[in-house]
């Protein structure tokens, strides 16, 4: 493996380290990644059908992490499936929403190429999972131009695709309109444009592949969901979809969380009480009414450690992680602190227009440094290799938690069992 290992990392760095490089060059560095992975009995994959046996009933007690990797995605990707070939754990996913493409400078191409560059290099067997997190649509954008918004996300939908994508969250939530008469007009443009780009992703994906799509009730940050509006959004959406294409498989739901949490004036983040009886509700409604894997929780990595447990007890499908990895980075001791403080002259340079009045320097910081994570992916990819696997083995103690509580041991047969590979 010494040989292969150091070819494949060789690889990678051509691959993230060159954002110059025209997409043809890109496409054949990923498409060598793709190539050794499949040699080795690694494939990209739909987690659909396993969704829709959940759906059925067929199993449960346990809830998939959707990890977002915004920074040292080579070496974290490495952590997450050392983690899982000890606990025999197959349902896990790899994910960046369309906003991390942006701000992390990873091109769906770069981000599916790690992760199976990854899978390679700690001797990964079966399915790997890559999703496309908050496929979102801009409210503004949307309603001044609703073409023109539209075309860009099926553009990037596209994009995604021919990289392995084949799990997309659309997020329509965004166009919930609340001061409309009756959940379900409030919902409405919610489940039309969702459908829309479920027709979309229908009729674009590899033959063959049933791509993975979720929907969402709620945009993250604002009020609880709850069932009645659960129903409006499926009984519509599927009126729309009509009977002869296979729908959404998950839905997002809101139940107290924000993205990255909240941040208090000393840079800490705010305890959350999160609704775990909605959850536990709108779960099984999900599963019991309209044959979907559950309900999904955003904003789930910053919660108190003691909290991750009771997602599978109320039979959540799914939550996502994201801030908390990203912060165990900055935060490390091994993070040279030099780096850091470039990066945070950066953000109080360039981003000082999200700097609001009343806001103590460390909110600022909080809030924004992820945005400083593509302009300096170079120099933190260019760490020491000692240093980027001494921040990654304080990442392992905090994955093999996760692994733990949301009791994913052993989940590598069902995923064999229901995902064609």
């Amino acid at each position: 493996m010494n040989e292969e290992g150091t070819d494949v990392d060789e690889l990678v760095s051509e691959l993230v380290l060159n954002d110059a490089l025209a997409l043809e060059v890109k496409s054949e560095i990923f498409n060598k990644i793709l190539q050794r992975a499949e040699e080795r009995g690694i494939s990209l994959a739909s987690i659909h059908p396993f969704y829709r046996a959940r759906g059925r009933g067929e199993f449960g007690g346990f809830t998939v992490p959707a990890i977002n990797l915004r920074t040292l995605t080579y070496d974290l990707a490495r952590v997450i499936f050392r983690v899982a070939k000890r606990n025999h754990a197959g349902a896990f996913i790899f994910e960046i929403a369309r906003s991390e493409i942006g701000y992390t400078a990873q091109r769906p191409i770069e981000y599916a190429g790690v992760c199976l560059a990854a899978a390679i290099k700690e001797e990964w067997h079966g399915a790997v999972f890559i999703q496309g997190d908050h496929f979102q649509v801009n409210a503004t954008k949307y309603l001044q131009n609703p073409q023109e918004e539209v075309e860009l996300l099926n553009s990037l939908i596209r994009e995604a695709l021919a990289a392995g994508f084949y799990n997309i969250d659309i997020d329509s939530s965004t166009l919930v309109d609340l001061s409309k008469r009756g959940i379900k007009e409030q919902q409405r443009l919610n489940f039309s444009v969702c459908a829309a780009f479920t027709r979309f992703i229908r009729a674009h994906q590899p033959k063959g592949v049933e791509v993975s799509i979720g929907g969402e009730i709620g945009e993250i940050g604002r009020k609880n969901s709850t069932a009645e509006e659960l129903e409006a959004f499926m009984v519509g959406y599927q009126e729309e979809l009509g009977s002869s294409l296979e729908g959404i498989s998950k839905i997002s739901v809101q139940t107290g969380t924000s993205h990255g949490g909240v941040v208090l004036p000393d840079g800490s983040i705010a305890r959350v009480k999160l609704d775990f009886d909605t959850l536990k509700t709108l779960s099984r409604l999900a599963r019991e009414k309209f044959a979907l894997a559950g309900a999904v929780q955003h904003g789930a990595s910053t919660l108190p450690e003691a909290a991750f447990h009771k997602f599978p007890e109320v039979e959540t499908a799914e939550i996502h992680l994201a801030t908390q990895f990203q912060n165990m980075v900055y935060e490390s001791e091994y993070f040279p602190d030099e780096l850091r403080k470039r990066m945070y002259a950066w953000l109080k340079e360039n981003h000082r227009t999200e700097w609001e009045e009343g806001e103590t320097e460390e909110q600022f910081i909080y809030k924004t440094r992820k945005r400083a994570l593509g302009q300096f992916k170079n120099e933190i990819m260019g760490l020491k290799p000692e240093i980027r696997a001494a921040i990654a083995a304080e990442v392992e103690g905090k994955i093999a938690f996760l692994f733990r509580e949301l009791n994913l041991a052993n989940t590598l047969p069902l995923i064999d069992r229901y995902v064609s590979r």
